[in-house]
C-alpha cells in the first residue's frame, strides 16, 4: 500500500506547472483557475483554457485536429469565458496571469494535437498580456520531449510517449519559468504516494524548497513518466519538489487523461473541479509542517 503525501513544510506561494497533451491542458487550468499562487505554465501539445467547453467532441476534434466543420475554438472567446469565471469567484482574478512565464511547445510532427492548437494558446495567454516563448522547430512527434537514450525516437507517436529528440524539454521550460539554474545531478528520491509520486531533492529533506507539479499525458499512468521525463535532476541542484499526481483509466476515461473536457464534472476547468481541488490538496499537505517521509522508490 502506498504511503501519504509527505508533508515537507514546502513554499507553496510561487508554484510552476507543466504537462503534455492532456497534462498540458490540465496545467494551462491549473494556472488560470489558480493564477494568485501558480506562477508560470509549461504546456507540451496542450491548447488553451476550456478549449473543450465541457464537449468530449470538442475536445476530440475541434481542440486536437481542428478542420473546416470543427474549427479551433478562437482565444477571443475563450478569454470571455475566463473573465465570466474570475467574476463569479470560480477562478483567481485574471490580473495575476499577466505576471506569469508561460513555455510553449509543439512538435512538426504532432498530428494527434496539432500545432496550430499550441499558437492558439500562445494567442490566449497574448489576450492578458503574456508574450509566451514557443518551441515550434523540432521534428517531435507527439509525447514528453527529452534528451534520453532509451526512450523513443523523436518523430514518432506511440507508447509511453516520452520522445529523444536531444531536447531536454523539462529543463528549458524550467529555465524559463524560474530562471537560471545549477547544473542538473541525480541524488534525491522518487517516492510513491496513493495519488501520485513525488521526487524530493535531499535539501528538501531539511530545508524549505520550492514545488513544481508535472502533469503526465494520457496512457502515462505509472513510474515511466517521473522518472524519465527529465525534471527530477534539474530539480535536485535547484531545490525544487517535483509532484507528478496521476489520473487512474475508468469507464469514462479510459486512456487515464485528466479532465479537460469534464468527465468528472462540469466545473473541471474551476477551482471547483475535482481534479483541480485534489492537486491542490496535495500542494497543501506538501508545505503542512514537516515530517519524516517513507515509501521511497527504489
Amino acid at each position: 500500500m502506498a504511503a501519504e503525501l509527505p508533508a515537507l513544510h514546502a513554499d507553496i506561494s510561487a508554484v510552476t506547472v507543466s504537462g503534455v497533451s492532456s497534462g498540458g491542458y490540465m496545467a494551462v487550468q491549473m494556472h488560470v483557475a489558480h493564477s494568485a499562487m501558480v506562477k508560470g505554465a509549461g504546456v507540451i501539445a496542450g491548447g488553451p483554457y476550456y478549449c473543450a467547453m465541457g464537449s468530449v467532441w470538442t475536445a476530440y476534434y475541434n481542440c486536437m485536429t481542428p478542420g473546416w466543420w470543427t474549427p479551433l475554438p478562437r482565444a477571443a472567446q475563450l478569454k470571455s469565458y475566463t473573465d465570466n469565471f474570475a467574476a463569479a469567484g470560480r477562478i483567481d482574478p485574471t490580473k495575476n496571469i499577466a505576471a506569469a512565464k508561460v513555455w510553449l511547445f509543439t512538435g512538426t510532427n504532432d498530428y494527434t494535437v496539432q500545432p496550430e492548437v499550441v499558437r492558439e494558446l500562445a494567442a490566449y495567454y497574448a489576450l492578458y498580456g503574456v508574450k509566451a516563448k514557443l518551441v515550434a522547430d523540432r521534428p517531435a512527434g507527439h509525447g514528453m520531449v527529452t534528451d534520453g537514450a532509451g526512450n523513443r525516437d523523436c518523430t514518432v507517436t506511440q507508447e509511453p510517449y516520452l520522445n529523444d529528440c536531444d531536447y531536454d524539454a523539462a529543463g528549458e521550460l524550467l529555465k524559463h519559468l524560474l530562471g537560471p539554474l545549477r547544473p542538473p545531478a541525480m541524488s534525491g528520491a522518487l517516492r510513491e504516494f496513493d495519488q501520485g509520486f513525488v521526487y524530493v531533492p535531499k535539501d528538501c529533506e531539511t530545508e524549505r524548497c520550492r514545488v513544481h507539479v508535472a502533469f503526465h499525458g494520457c496512457q502515462q499512468s505509472g513510474d515511466r513518466f517521473p522518472r524519465d521525463a527529465g525534471y527530477n535532476r534539474w530539480a535536485e541542484t535547484n531545490r525544487l519538489i517535483v509532484l507528478y499526481p496521476q489520473v487512474k483509466a475508468s469507464f469514462f476515461n479510459p486512456r487515464g487523461c485528466w479532465d479537460w473536457w469534464g468527465y468528472t464534472n462540469a466545473a473541471y476547468a474551476t477551482k471547483e473541479g475535482t481534479q483541480i481541488r485534489a492537486v491542490w490538496a496535495m500542494l497543501e499537505r506538501l508545505s503542512a509542517p514537516r515530517q519524516s517521509a517513507s515509501a521511497i522508490v527504489k
